[in-house]
C-alpha cells in the first residue's frame, strides 16, 4: 500500500511540475560547436521582455541590442527590467592566444572589444591562458558561445531557449554573434537543431 501511494505521489510531481518535466536544471551535451539549438516549451509570449546580460561587456551588450531589436521585430516591448526575462550569455574563448598575446587569451589587462578608458581596470601580469600538462590545446580555434533562456519572472518556469557557437577571431566577433542570433530569431516558434550561421 505505501509503495502504491509513493509512485502515485513521484508520478504526480512530473505531472504538476513543468519546469521540472522540462529537465530544466540538468546537464546536456549542447549543440556541437558551429551549430545551434532552439528548444521551445512555449512559443515566445507577446508580453514585454527584459533582456539580462550575465556579464557585461562590450560585446555582449552589442549582442544584446541586436536580440531586442528581434524581439521588436516579433511584436515584443523590450527592456531591462520587468516582464518576462531573457538571460543572455555571451562568451569568447581564445585559449590559442590569439594574434596580440597582450590582450587576448591572457589575464590582466583589457580584453579586445573594450572601448577606450571602458571599466579600467588594475593591470595584472598577463600570463597566458593554457595547459600546463604537456597536452595540445583544441586547433578549433577562438569560440563565440551564445545561449538565450527566456523563463517567466513570476514562476521561474523556462519557456523558450536557444545555444549555438560558432569559430571566430577577435575582429569578426560581433558579426559571428549577430548571424547566430538572427538564425535563432529566424524560425524561433520551432524546436530545431541546425547550422549557427557562423559567417566564413
Amino acid at each position: 500500500m505505501r509503495i502504491a501511494a509513493t509512485l502515485v505521489a513521484l508520478s504526480t510531481l512530473g505531472l504538476v511540475d513543468p519546469v521540472m518535466a522540462q529537465g530544466y536544471g540538468a546537464v546536456g551535451a549542447g549543440p556541437k560547436l558551429g551549430e545551434l539549438e532552439v528548444r521551445v516549451y512555449q512559443k515566445i509570449p507577446k508580453a514585454k521582455v527584459a533582456v539580462q546580460l550575465t556579464s557585461d561587456t562590450h560585446l555582449s551588450r552589442e549582442l544584446r541590442r541586436q536580440v531586442m531589436i528581434r524581439l521588436q521585430n516579433r511584436g515584443n516591448e523590450v527592456g531591462f527590467s520587468g516582464g518576462n526575462i531573457m538571460r543572455m550569455d555571451v562568451s569568447y574563448f581564445d585559449l590559442m592566444g590569439g594574434s596580440d598575446q597582450r590582450t587576448e587569451g591572457t589575464i590582466g589587462g583589457q580584453p579586445y572589444y573594450a572601448e577606450p578608458g571602458a571599466n579600467p581596470r588594475q593591470t595584472l601580469p598577463a600570463n597566458p591562458i593554457g595547459r600546463y600538462d604537456g597536452k595540445t590545446p583544441s586547433t578549433s580555434g577562438p569560440t563565440l558561445r551564445i545561449s538565450l533562456t527566456l523563463y517567466e519572472a513570476n514562476t521561474g518556469k523556462v519557456l523558450w531557449l536557444a545555444t549555438g557557437s560558432c569559430v571566430t577571431q577577435s575582429s569578426n566577433a560581433q558579426r559571428a554573434g549577430e548571424a547566430m542570433i538572427n538564425n535563432m530569431f529566424d524560425n524561433a516558434d520551432n524546436n530545431r537543431v541546425g547550422d549557427a550561421g557562423c559567417p566564413l
